[in-house]
């Protein structure tokens, strides 16, 4: 029988993202020079480069048993397939663009206008739900400046800075979605043990760059409300330090929130505080 097949990004920041997580979950793979194919070591498990937006198509057609892409790319095509698992990475927005200066203040005002955009599916669906027929201009690069050049009258487009938009003098009428890059698999789940073990090595790297390893020392009159401060995935680790007066503490914190935690610990009376980046957990 074949390997399971794992489609991934061949180039782009999605490519390096998709690389960086496959390695750091114990996937290793080496890519020859314009390779289309690697194999993981030591696992049954080869490594397909492909164009991003194809990833979601082969994967329903079987081409690939799994792949990485991103959600938007997933919404805009249908294709059906199972979404096994959120990276946490490729974070961005789609967003529905005006110029700075147009009168239009709602999706409906948009009715009979004309828009242009690399999603075409997502954009028509929403702007309907708006009450808004429009006509769709097809992209599939550079869609910011299509309103400087006179062929739409707004854009629906992927925002991350905001950035770009200022330099062409564009602002955001509404917020479409949230998207981010996404684990797929194909529903007929072949080498479905195997798959599984994917799925859990790709989680443990997720989740534990959510968290971060917190150690500190207390006094021990005021481990109380250090607890309540660092209450931990299920509790902290308490060990007694040779001043009886004292002990020191383990415990995750939400990278997120590690700053502010630091900051609560030190006025409390804590020292010695100690942040170390978790690169694979399983809880």
């Amino acid at each position: 029988m074949s390997n399971l097949r794992i489609g991934v990004p061949s180039k782009g920041r999605l490519s390096d993202l998709a690389g960086e997580l496959l390695k750091q979950a114990g996937l290793p793979f080496r890519r020859q020079e314009r390779s289309l194919f690697a194999r993981v070591g030591d696992m049954p498990i080869d490594i397909t480069f492909l164009r991003t937006d194809d990833i979601p198509v082969l994967c329903a057609e079987g081409a690939i048993d799994m792949g990485i892409t991103g959600s938007d790319l997933l919404t805009e095509c249908g294709a059906d397939v199972e979404s096994r698992l959120e990276l946490g990475v490729g974070r961005c927005k789609l967003a529905l663009c005006v110029p700075e200066d147009s009168p239009v203040v709602k999706p409906g005002d948009l009715h009979g206008k004309r828009v242009a955009t690399s999603f075409p599916n997502i954009t028509q669906k929403y702007l309907r739900d708006h009450k808004a027929e429009v006509h769709l201009v097809k992209l599939g690069g550079s869609v910011e400046i299509m309103v400087t050049l006179g062929v739409a009258d707004a854009i629906v487009d992927l925002v991350e800075t905001g950035s770009t938009l200022a330099a062409n003098r564009l602002r955001i009428l509404e917020e479409i979605g949230r998207y981010e890059t996404v684990l797929i698999q194909n529903k007929a789940r072949r080498h479905a043990e195997l798959a599984e073990r994917v799925v859990r090595r790709l989680q443990g790297v997720v989740i534990a760059r959510s968290w971060s390893l917190l150690e500190y020392n207390i006094p021990r009159g005021k481990l109380a409300e250090a607890e309540k401060i660092t209450p931990g995935f299920n509790s902290p680790t308490v060990n007694s330090l040779e001043d009886p007066g004292w002990c020191a503490i383990r415990v995750m914190v939400p990278s997120g929130k590690v700053i502010d935690v630091m900051e609560k610990l030190e006025i409390l009376g804590a020292s010695a505080i100690l942040e170390t980046q978790i690169a694979n957990c399983r809880l």
